[in-house]
């Protein structure tokens, strides 16, 4: 079994568990104290970046427990936990009700007040009306036909081999290619490993991952090395530009990381918004679920880029540019690859 499918796996098995955690004790109170409190120590117990985020948690306890009574109504009771959960500042971490979902509102803002596209700009002058579609991915070349520029918006759109082949066959010509993930929020892990199919794969190793594994807040797993797939076809060796920025985020920040593998490639714009860690949760006594991240990921060097993996080469948008329909960040990725 390759590596990066049993990273799918395991993560299937942490949404299984939260399944399995629904159930909760009958004999378990759900009066809002009792709540707030199972939810500050299951956060407490299970969450894998406090040192991170450099969050206090003993002192959101101090800040946010005197605001819970149990005369309180369901609606209050939701904001409370929910700004509590705030103060992670993790985008893969939810309060979930019937009535509501909460969202962490600092990861939000920067994935989209911080974004470092111009879709408008992107589709008239570098995809152009006439663009074409494979799948999950728009694509067209630009510098006279010499760069591909291949847009993925979502990892959650499959990857396949069939489509794959399709744009390697179709600028095989050009002198490398633009991958353009910026405001791409993640989706399935596992095409990751199908995007990474194309490049040099010869078992290399991509990260290292952790998983929770005692209350205390420094109590994991030991590493697991996950390993790009041995591939058999003839690896793409041309230069390769990674488009990122605040709104690339989980697995995109995953592929962004495993892109230090790889000599030929090279990661343009802005950091990633982060989302490294696997989230897993269960059910609290009064039927409200939750979610927050139990693992952790490291590069080869012991580096946590939870907060955002950085770019090789930081450009950011330029205003000025962009009213001009350009946008210097695909210019000097471009640039790069024609040099």
């Amino acid at each position: 079994m390759n590596n990066l499918k049993l990273i799918t796996i395991t993560f299937s098995a942490l949404v299984l568990t939260s399944c399995e955690r629904a159930f909760i004790p009958d004999d378990e109170p759900n009066n809002p104290v009792s709540v707030f409190n199972y939810l500050w120590n299951k956060v407490d117990q299970q969450y894998a970046f406090f040192d991170i985020k450099g969050v206090d948690w003993d002192s959101v306890y101090e800040v946010y427990r005197p605001k819970v009574h149990d005369e309180m109504d369901k609606d209050s009771l939701f904001r409370v936990c929910a700004a509590m959960l705030n103060t992670l500042r993790d985008g893969h971490t939810n309060l979930i009700s019937g009535f509501d979902v909460s969202r962490n509102d600092s990861v939000y803002y920067k994935m989209y007040a911080e974004k470092n596209i111009d879709p408008d700009v992107v589709t008239l002058n570098y995809l152009t009306i006439n663009y074409h579609t494979t799948g999950g991915f728009m694509h067209n070349a630009i510098r006279n036909g010499e760069v591909a520029y291949i847009n993925y918006s979502s990892f959650t759109n499959d990857v396949t081999e069939s489509s794959l082949s399709y744009l390697l066959n179709r600028y095989k010509d050009c002198k490398g290619l633009i991958l353009d993930l910026r405001q791409n929020g993640g989706g399935s892990i596992d095409n990751i490993g199908k995007l990474l199919s194309i490049l040099d794969n010869h078992g290399q190793p991509l990260y290292q991952t952790q998983i929770k594994s005692g209350p205390g807040h420094d109590e994991f797993s030991s590493s697991t090395t996950v390993y790009a797939d041995e591939v058999s076809i003839d690896p793409y060796t041309k230069p390769v530009a990674v488009l990122i920025d605040r709104g690339s985020y989980s697995a995109t920040s995953f592929f962004a990381l495993c892109t230090m593998a790889y000599d030929n490639i090279k990661l343009f714009g802005d950091y990633t918004g982060g989302g490294l860690g696997l989230p897993n949760g269960g059910a609290l006594p009064n039927g409200w679920t939750y979610r927050f991240s139990i693992t952790r990921t490291l590069d080869m060097s012991g580096n946590n880029y939870e907060n955002g993996v950085p770019p090789d080469v930081r450009v950011i948008l330029d205003p000025a540019c962009t009213a001009q329909g350009i946008d210097n960040v695909i210019e000097a990725a471009a640039d790069w690859i024609m040099q």
